[in-house]
Formats: structure tokens, C-alpha cells, sequence
């Protein structure tokens, strides 16, 4: 069957903005994928930020995540922007501020299309946009005693 763009699950959703949030508690992987489900999506894209035990050649013992005020609604924005832009049925993500330990969950972004290509494409802009244009600071806080604030 020769692939068609006619149908409607092949056409991005009315409202793909399933979810967005910033959290002082535990985010879950689960929650982030349920809200991306979509029956007209052969591919989700998932991504997990995870707190990492290094950073420039430091030794992390663990960081803080502030936020401003603002940061949950320009998160929101650049989700709108990225649905707009590519074919997206739904699209979740939520980021955690407050104290973080190792291997603790500190970002979970998801994009469903109607397929994996797109799928990765989002997500990845998704993720990257969030990262760069949210204002959320990391302060590190190193083995060796010394700290930094990174985004600030």
C-alpha cells in the first residue's frame, strides 16, 4: 500500500500538549508515556535525564534545581512551538527542581507520531529547547567540596 498523508491519524493532533510540569517531587516515566499514548502513533520517543555522578571531571555527589517563576509556562510554550512544527499526536514532559541525588529522574520528555522519525525529531528539539530556553540552574555539588551553578 503506498504510504498517504489522508488519513487523519497521519495529521498532527487538535491539542498534543498532553502534559507539562515542574515538580518538587519524584517525576515517573510512566505517568510521561501514558499521556503521550496515542492509537494513531507508531512511534513514541522517550527521554530520561538522569542526575550523572560526574561533570567536567568532578566528582558529583549531588545538585540542586531552582527555577524561575516563569519556567513552567515557557516550557509550555516551547512544547506548543515544537508541536507546531512537526506532525505531533502527543507530547509530554515534566522537570524536577529541589534537591537531587545520583540516578535520581531529573527530566522525562515523550513525543508520539504517527511515525519514529518524527518521533526522535521532536523529542530531541523538545528536549534541547527545554534545556536551553527554560529558565531552570543547576547548582553542583562536587566530592572534592567545592559547588557550581551552571545555567545561571
Amino acid at each position: 500500500m503506498a504510504p498517504t498523508t489522508d488519513h487523519p491519524g497521519e495529521q498532527p493532533a487538535q491539542d498534543p500538549v498532553k502534559l507539562i510540569a515542574i515538580r518538587d517531587t519524584a517525576l515517573s516515566v510512566h505517568e510521561i508515556l501514558r499521556a503521550v499514548g496515542d492509537d494513531a502513533a507508531g512511534g513514541t520517543a522517550l527521554f530520561v535525564g538522569t542526575v550523572r555522578n560526574h561533570d567536567g571531571g568532578a566528582d558529583v555527589d549531588e545538585l540542586g534545581y531552582s527555577c524561575h517563576p516563569s519556567a513552567e509556562d515557557e516550557m509550555r510554550r516551547i512544547a506548543e512551538k515544537v508541536a507546531a512544527d512537526f506532525p505531533v499526536r502527543a507530547l509530554a514532559a515534566a522537570h524536577r527542581v529541589g534537591d537531587l541525588r545520583v540516578g535520581d529522574l531529573a527530566v522525562v520528555a515523550a513525543v508520539s507520531c504517527a511515525h519514529r522519525g518524527e518521533a526522535f525529531e521532536a523529542c530531541r528539539r523538545l528536549v534541547d529547547e527545554i534545556k536551553h530556553g527554560v529558565p531552570i540552574w543547576k547548582h553542583q555539588r562536587f566530592s572534592d567540596g567545592t559547588e557550581e551553578w551552571v545555567g545561571v
